[in-house]
């Protein structure tokens, strides 16, 4: 078994306020809570990717007309609700009471026909929802109509997912903005405002409350669902520059919140004072070893089956948490382990120990010819730092020929955009992860796709897995769901479309004094100061 390689320590002694520069110290304030991310947010408009540090911030500024609950059910959010007639075949949803945006104009269904026509240019599951609707209309200010060409009984969940990107809500004049280029003011209904004056890039992002947000009055608590109450005047994200600064903030009292307490620092963390770490999301995050299916050698199918015997999940799970089995679960498939759809078909290549003679000897049957392997590693993402310092070890004693490309994690995202072959500046694979979330079924689960150059990054071509998302859509119940996902699984085991790693949980941490924080990422309604 591969010992655990630690990353990332606990930085010495002195207080992270004389490490992070002028500026973060100061008295603790009731109505200020100040919250570390686990990075900076780069790209501020939510429909534009798929960051969760962009996903989090979206549901500051923006809100939703549907939420998501702790069981992963749709609930009524800023829509009071809706009505299905004509044998599912016309939803008419509408609007809440009383809903403003910040720049004190009323929100009006037509605002909202427009958001949801942005976001489905971005979103598989919206797109899907798209090319099952004959008419999308605003009948009046408070009234939206979907006129469907088969039922679509999963309406409401594919715009109130919390998986990425998010179907946010903004006014008319922002969401006619091409859906693949950035809104250039971000105004929302949600229930913060956004303070574009004092955003620092790669530093401070700050938002206020919104006086003129009304929660909705009722529905169960817990991820983006429920009512939204806001206890704080004004939220600080303060970006650290490493885990070590933030968690002696942390524990010095310096930042009431860290939204990632990572697992090297956990004893840190358990050992201080008045700080509480906790599992929010169950569903925990999962890691993605994406291959590139345009380039050698990873075009070739028979090498994408042979290198499973090389993948050692275990392994990979004991790098970034350590032996506490607790905090990881393997095997892990195409689908969140404990989730509806998840199953264990297929997984058998996956379990036992790893043979890599016999892996050495099935790659060169397979037409392995020595290939470079340049291996994309987000050197930023300390969970991806982690795992993929594995995998490379592991492909490399499968014979690969693999050259490390270990880079900052925005600047990977740029690199594998570019198709074409390694000495030309291309890639063939890459390590990241996604919140468990995100793998709950086939209609959000972006990398299962199997739609070619139109879809994902690696661009895999699988015309069953699509066909059978298309059944998935259809089914009648959840046991026929369920047996077409496991149907998916067994077809993505042959096809690869990219190797799983592994499933973690990720604990945040924050000040004791600190209540209300709820289940699901970090969100800012219903949190005060005991």
């Amino acid at each position: 078994m591969m010992q655990r390689r630690t990353l990332i320590r606990a930085a010495g002694g002195g207080i992270a306020a004389s490490l992070a520069g002028p500026g973060l110290v100061r008295a603790q304030s009731a109505t200020t809570l100040r919250f570390t991310p686990q990075q900076d947010v780069v790209t501020l408009d939510p429909v534009t990717t798929t960051a969760y540090a962009t996903r989090n911030h979206g549901y500051m500024v923006f809100d939703t007309l549907y939420g998501m609950d702790s069981t992963y059910a749709a609930t009524p959010q800023m829509v009071a609700g809706h009505r299905i007639d004509d044998d599912g075949k016309l939803w008419t949803l509408t609007l809440r009471d009383g809903l403003m945006w910040h720049d004190g104009e009323r929100v009006l269904a037509r605002d909202c026909v427009a958001s949801i026509r942005r976001w489905a240019r971005r979103d598989p599951f919206g797109e899907t929802l798209m090319a099952a609707t004959d008419e999308l209309s605003a009948p009046d200010d408070r009234t939206i109509r979907f006129r469907l060409k088969q039922p679509f009984p999963l309406l409401p969940i594919a715009l109130g997912k919390a998986s990425v990107p998010v179907c946010a809500m903004m006014p008319e004049r922002l969401a006619n903005t091409d859906p693949f280029r950035q809104v250039t003011e971000l105004i929302g209904s949600g229930p913060f405002r956004f303070k574009a004056d004092e955003r620092v890039p790669g530093s401070q992002l700050v938002y206020t409350k919104f006086e003129g947000y009304v929660p909705r009055p009722d529905g169960p608590g817990g991820w983006t669902s429920g009512p939204k109450v806001v206890h704080f005047d004004r939220v600080e994200w303060r970006v650290l520059p490493d885990p070590g600064t933030a968690t002696n903030a942390l524990v010095a009292g310096e930042a009431d919140w860290q939204e990632y307490a990572y697992h090297d620092l956990l004893p840190q963390m358990r050992r201080a004072r008045d700080v509480t770490v906790r599992v929010l999301d169950p569903s925990g995050f999962v890691g993605m070893v994406r291959v590139n299916h345009l380039q050698a050698p990873f075009n070739n199918p028979a090498i994408r089956r042979a290198l499973w015997g090389a993948i050692d999940q275990t392994a990979c799970m004991q790098a970034l948490v350590g032996e506490d089995t607790s905090l990881y679960r393997v095997p892990l498939g195409f689908f969140g382990p404990g989730t509806p759809m998840a199953s264990d078909a297929g997984l058998d290549p996956l379990r036992g120990p790893r043979d890599y003679a016999k892996v050495k000897a099935d790659l060169r049957a397979a037409g392995y010819r020595g290939e470079t392997v340049l291996f994309m590693i987000p050197s930023t993402s300390q969970p991806n730092a982690a795992m993929g310092t594995v995998i490379a070890d592991q492909f490399k004693q499968a014979g690969m020929n693999v050259e490390i490309y270990s880079v900052e994690f925005n600047a990977m995202l740029q690199r594998r955009n570019r198709k074409g072959p390694v000495a030309d500046g291309g890639w063939s694979a890459f390590m990241t992860n996604w919140a468990g979330t995100d793998w709950l079924n086939p209609a959000g689960h972006i990398a299962l796709r199997g739609n070619g150059e139109a879809g994902y990054a690696g661009w895999a071509t699988m015309p069953r897995i699509e066909q059978q998302r298309d059944a998935w859509f259809r089914a009648p119940d959840l046991a026929a769901q369920q047996a077409i996902c496991r149907d998916i699984q067994v077809e993505a085991m042959r096809e690869v479309p990219y190797y799983p790693t592994g499933q973690y949980l990720q604990p945040t941490a924050y000040r004791s004094s600190i209540t209300g924080v709820q289940e699901g990422f970090a969100t800012f309604w219903n949190v005060r100061r005991a």
